[in-house]
């Protein structure tokens, strides 16, 4: 894969398509950030593991490699970028776009970021986040909005400590499960 520098990649519309092949080299020595493909749905869900066992979550996690494959690269529901460390997986975030009605355009919405427990302290997750920050603005995208658990303070720091803000006016709503089921139903 050929790799380019980030400030020398085209702006890009809302768009998933065509970026599979990009590497982003970064100030991080040894640190690269790419796309993930169908062949990284086993380090994925690692990665996933690994955050719900970190936010004490790890009894909610449904996903399989095959629903992950199914879900990421063939509906292309979400993406992946992954950050390597001399070649091995150390990072990875999983976004898509969302929608403001008020802006009248798709903007990012981050799932899920996780750094490894040994790479914690580097500057590679507020790189990850550059990078995400990177990929919004080539594709025209006006904002980067993600949730955060109220007990994780660590992390609301390093949020702080980048020029985030916390939405504070606005409550995080839910319906799933069965209640979605009935819910669907009323129609």
């Amino acid at each position: 894969m050929g790799s380019m520098r980030s400030d020398q990649l085209p702006n890009q519309s809302c768009s998933n398509k065509n970026f599979h092949n990009k590497e982003y080299l970064t100030r991080a020595s040894d640190f690269t950030i790419r796309f993930a493909g169908p062949e990284d749905v086993s380090i994925i869900l690692g990665f996933i593991k690994r955050l719900a066992e970190y936010e004490k979550l790890s009894h909610e996690v449904g996903a399989t490699e095959e629903i992950l494959k199914e879900s990421l690269f063939i509906k292309n529901q979400a993406e992946v970028i992954i950050g390597e460390l001399k070649g091995e997986p150390v990072a990875f975030a999983l976004f898509f776009h969302n929608f403001s009605t008020f802006l009248g355009e798709a903007n990012l919405y981050l799932e899920d970021l996780f750094v490894d427990d040994s790479c914690r302290g580097m500057g590679l997750g507020k790189v990850m986040f550059s990078c995400l920050a990177r990929i919004a603005v080539e594709r025209g995208c006006e904002r980067l909005d993600w949730w955060c658990l109220d007990w994780n303070e660590p992390s609301i720091a390093f949020y702080r400590s980048m020029g985030a803000r916390p939405m504070s006016d606005w409550t995080v709503y839910r319906v799933d499960g069965k209640g979605l089921q009935e819910l669907a139903g009323r129609l």
